[in-house]
């Protein structure tokens, strides 16, 4: 990763939180039919954490947002037993291939840790080699809202 991309908390007041929402409901706003930009801006906003479930990460390059992560508690509504969860690992195209999403996904497991959260989980349509070599595992494979995804599953040492 360049060595000028820092990573930050988000919070509901950051002007950049309209930006991340725009980038995540582009991404997967096709998992919530009917849900509308400005839905999903307010329900970014809610998940702006002070620490632990829920908190947004940001990836700057200097004062331009390049990613995100986020550690919440719900992200798979087919599987309420799971919890807590790494979600919206998103990081601009062209900022894409230089560990920004790798440094993200450690943010939030530090944030796990640090809140005594040793077991959590994501899915993915396409990203399980990324989250292989992080050291997450493959639970299942299952079709959620009409997409063939992998439940991963990631255990923390303290």
């Amino acid at each position: 990763m360049q060595g000028d991309i820092t990573i930050q908390r988000l919070s509901a007041d950051d002007p950049n939180a309209e930006i991340v929402a725009g980038w995540t409901f582009e991404a997967w706003g096709h998992l919530h039919p009917g849900l509308t930009l400005a839905q999903a801006i307010e329900c970014l906003k809610a998940e702006c954490g002070q620490g632990g479930v829920p908190s947004i990460f940001l990836a700057m390059q200097g004062r331009t947002p390049v990613g995100t992560a986020s550690l919440i508690a719900d992200d798979m509504s087919t599987r309420p037993e799971l919890t807590p969860w790494l979600a919206s690992v998103f990081v601009v195209p062209e900022w894409r291939g230089q560990g920004i999403a790798s440094s993200l996904v450690q943010q939030v497991e530090e944030e796990a840790l640090q809140n005594g959260i040793q077991h959590f989980y994501l899915y993915t349509p396409d990203q399980q080699a990324l989250y292989r070599r992080l050291g997450w595992q493959n639970v299942e494979l299952v079709e959620y809202r009409g997409e063939q995804v992998t439940v991963m599953a990631r255990q923390l040492l303290n």
